[in-house]
């Protein structure tokens, strides 16, 4: 499904991510909630207003998944299993919401990158975020 060139622009991205985990994913969440206001029911016991050490500490946490699916990237089942197995068998997640996240990651992802984040980085890091959203779903057939 990716290409080696697809492969080699997501990690120039994630290099870019770099440092900014934290920030990243916590405005992802932040947009994922506004956009997409239903996926609030998966975190009633978290304090949803901007900037709340829940929304960042997840937000991290998410990154942090998407960083390990990037360095397991020709591997992404094994990588995210643990990670599909808790979503499926223990939250109940609705896999739709990994598809929502995605399109919100690649929002922040353009929003800071800017015109670095080119029609070619687009398309590779929407195949790679398919990719890790199918994996996810993978304990749900």
């Amino acid at each position: 499904m990716l290409t080696a060139d697809d492969k080699k622009l997501i990690l120039h991205v994630w290099g870019k991510v770099g440092d900014h985990q934290e920030d990243f994913g916590a405005e992802t969440l932040e947009r994922m909630f506004t956009a997409y206001p239903q996926t609030k029911t998966y975190f009633p016991h978290f304090d949803l207003h901007h900037g709340s050490d829940q929304i960042r500490a997840h937000g991290k946490k998410v990154v942090n998944a998407l960083g390990n699916a990037v360095k397991n990237v020709d591997n992404l089942s094994q990588a995210l299993s643990e990670l599909s197995n808790l979503h499926a068998y223990n939250l109940r997640v609705d896999p739709v919401n990994f598809k929502l996240l995605s399109q919100c990651f690649q929002v922040v992802l353009a929003v800071h990158l800017g015109n670095e984040y080119s029609p070619e980085i687009h398309s590779a890091m929407d195949k790679f975020l398919a990719a890790v959203a199918s994996v996810l779903a993978e304990k749900y057939r």
